[in-house]
């Protein structure tokens, strides 16, 4: 074969492709490394890690948040054994290791560096990269840990240690995918990503362990994630827009002359907000017109490409539905002749005024944002975190009236029953042992570890992070020692305080679009009965930090004009319950999308009767199986929602007639 249709002799040289990951772990870090080995072995080229949530917020498997959470959403890694047993097998030296990661990115970094060390492996050829952007876990995913100063100090640390230490490594991973999540626009995106970039980039400034004549380095090893979803068009004149801005940025803010280290190195994994439960298959042409977005324009082509799979809305996807998203990126790479061209869209009009557009408007966000005082003063001042759940609301009021198509949700929803999705084992689901065993294992760890070694990792740990000295080193020490994640967690808890940051839910109502009268009616009708107005708490039991479900509930719920309860992230049944009863409310509502909510529902239900707030209704909405919705029902749920309940005012009318029915057999 030859010519433009060819790669043979005389035909164009291909470009490299980009690496193929999938995210992935659970269970056990044993049952982990067999599926990365599979994947790679599937022809995988890098691995993108999965966190279990008590990993993720620095706790152990046994910590009382923990319950219900261990190896639900991620791997559990508690100390280096599990590390190891994670990367067993694996040349780590030849690996570009993925690790999602932030509030404690420093520990499992160095967890990473103590296993390599254990492989023989030289530290200077350890290729990879930790998320480690804190700023958008206060925006989007939650699992933040401490106050901003603090969380920015660690972040720096890891920037400042890495650039010479393990020099091909990408110390931050800049995220804005999350931010599309939570629902922010195209120029949010760029903006609040940009932003936080050059919040990081100051502070390493400003903390002096760089020399500036390396600066120009630490500057070319800042990397992006981004998100791309099915507005490909858009997408692409984004993703063309960030390789601009950031150029400027880089030559202009930071004087970098190197243009090889003013480039735009990004990884994606393409929008998983928009998959839907309804007609799940569909997904399977979302995601590919997803991938083409971060793909088709060479220019701005990511480095790295993952791919969810077509069934996440419906739960955690099975081997063969992670490698039919992993076969979508080996067709467009080896079979497509896309990588033997140069960017297809210079020279296009319509491209490059859709890109000069974008590129105006985030300036002009940034500046807002600069005015403030930086991302961190917006994080503090909840100002992203308010636009966040605004674009969000409008996006989902659109997709309700129906100005916002969905195919399968709100237009074309008959459909023939789908045999991918039916039957047992359609999803993969977590082992109900898993949780006793890794807690097992833990304290046989404890019990078995040189506890003076252990004491004396930890003391010093503490003296690292109250007297300003870089983290890693400290933190390296501490892996070797057999430290947990709860203990290197506790340490620095103790040191630096925790945080709970901005919900970005105002308590000012609004008027907001679609026919909501009905619903203050009925609202106020049920409100005269109690003799005050129904109260509504919203609450988020356990480590699940993705918060936006509860936001537009409680958001709507206010407009609706309830008096609504809505304290955030991370609180145990406990609390909730404790909340319930304090602020005497007459509805609880929980969201919960980590897989945790049969146990977290049955502890919180035992809770309530204990409390004597059995008559007080519980409803639930999250990721939820159908044979799980039974359990939960028999437990004493009264309702549940699951993704396909997208029009909220019904929820609302439902939680009112709910409150309205108790009320009334009460009586």
């Amino acid at each position: 074969m030859s010519g433009n249709g060819g790669n043979g002799a005389g035909g164009p040289k291909k470009d490299q492709p980009w690496i193929f990951r999938t995210y992935a772990g659970h269970s056990t870090a044993k049952a982990s490394n067999e599926l990365y080995r599979t994947n790679l072995s599937r022809g995988q080229t890098g691995l993108s890690v999965a966190f279990d949530l008590p990993t993720q917020t620095g706790y152990d498997s046994d910590h009382v948040l923990a319950k219900g959470e261990v190896g639900k959403v991620g791997v559990p890694v508690s100390h280096i054994g599990d590390m190891r047993a994670l990367f067993d097998g694996i040349p780590m030296e030849q690996m570009n290791t993925s690790m999602t990661i932030n509030a404690t990115a420093a520990w499992l970094l160095a967890l990473y560096i103590a296993v390599a060390d254990e492989h023989g492996a030289d530290r200077a050829k350890l290729q990879g990269t930790v998320q480690n952007d804190i700023i958008k876990e206060y925006l989007s995913r939650g699992t933040y840990v401490f106050p901003p100063a603090p969380s920015m100090r660690l972040l720096t640390d890891v920037v400042s240690y890495t650039y010479t230490q393990v020099p091909k490594w990408n110390p931050t991973n800049v995220c804005s995918y999350h931010l599309q999540e939570a629902g922010a626009t195209p120029v949010q995106e760029l903006a609040f990503a940009l932003a936080t970039a050059q919040a990081v980039l100051d502070r390493v400034k400003e903390g002096g362990q760089v020399p500036e004549k390396d600066f120009p380095q630490v500057v070319g090893r800042i990397s992006f994630f981004v998100n791309a979803g099915v507005r490909f068009i858009t997408e692409i004149a984004k993703m063309r827009a960030f390789v601009d801005l950031w150029d400027e940025i880089c030559r202009d803010r930071y004087g970098v002359e190197d243009a090889k280290l003013r480039r735009f190195r990004y990884g994606v994994q393409v929008n998983s907000l928009g998959l839907t439960e309804q007609q799940p298959e569909n997904n399977v042409y979302r995601i590919l017109l997803e991938m083409l977005a971060v793909t088709l324009s060479k220019n701005a082509r990511a480095r790295a490409v993952q791919l969810p799979a077509w069934n996440e809305a419906l739960g955690l996807p099975r081997p063969w539905d992670q490698q039919w998203s992993l076969r979508a990126q080996q067709i467009l790479a080896y079979e497509s002749d896309l990588l033997e061209y140069g960017d297809i869209f210079d020279g296009s009009k319509v491209m490059d005024a859709k890109v000069e557009a974008l590129k105006a408007e985030a300036r002009e966000e940034l500046a807002r944002i600069e005015e403030m005082g930086g991302a961190v003063a917006a994080v503090e001042s909840a100002y992203m975190k308010e636009r966040l759940v605004e674009s969000n609301s409008a996006r989902l009021e659109e997709i309700e009236a129906g100005r916002q198509v969905v195919v399968g949700v709100n237009r074309y929803e008959e459909s023939a029953p789908s045999p991918l999705s039916t039957g047992a084992g359609s999803i993969h689901v977590v082992d109900a042992g898993v949780e006793a065993e890794q807690v097992a294992a833990l304290k046989k760890w404890r019990e078995t570890r040189d506890a003076a070694a252990v004491e004396a990792a930890l003391a010093d740990l503490r003296r690292a992070a109250k007297d300003g000295r870089n983290i890693m080193e400290p933190s390296i020490v501490c892996a070797k020692a057999g430290v947990t994640t709860g203990e290197w967690g506790a340490a620095l808890r103790e040191t630096f305080g925790e945080y709970r940051a901005p919900t970005g839910v105002s308590r000012a109502a609004r008027n907001a679009p679609g026919d909501l009268d009905p619903v203050r009616e009925m609202v106020n009708a049920v409100s005269a009965k109690l003799g005050r107005r129904l109260k509504f708490l919203v609450g988020k039991p356990g480590l699940d930090g993705h918060s936006n479900g509860a936001e537009q509930i409680a958001v709507r719920a206010r407009d609706s004009g309830m008096d609504v309860v809505y304290e955030g992230i991370r609180l145990t049944p406990e609390q909730i319950v404790q909340a319930a009863l304090d602020g005497e409310v007459h509805v609880v509502g929980l969201s919960i999308l980590s897989g945790s909510h049969v146990s977290l529902v049955a502890d919180l239900m035992d809770r309530m009767r204990d409390a004597g707030l059995a008559n007080i209704p519980v409803i639930v909405g999250g990721i939820i199986p159908p044979e799980d919705e039974e359990t939960l029902r028999a437990a004493g749920v009264a309702a549940i929602y699951t993704p396909k309940d997208f029009q909220i005012n019904d929820i609302m009318a439902d939680v009112v007639r709910l409150v309205d029915y108790t009320t009334e057999e009460a009586a």
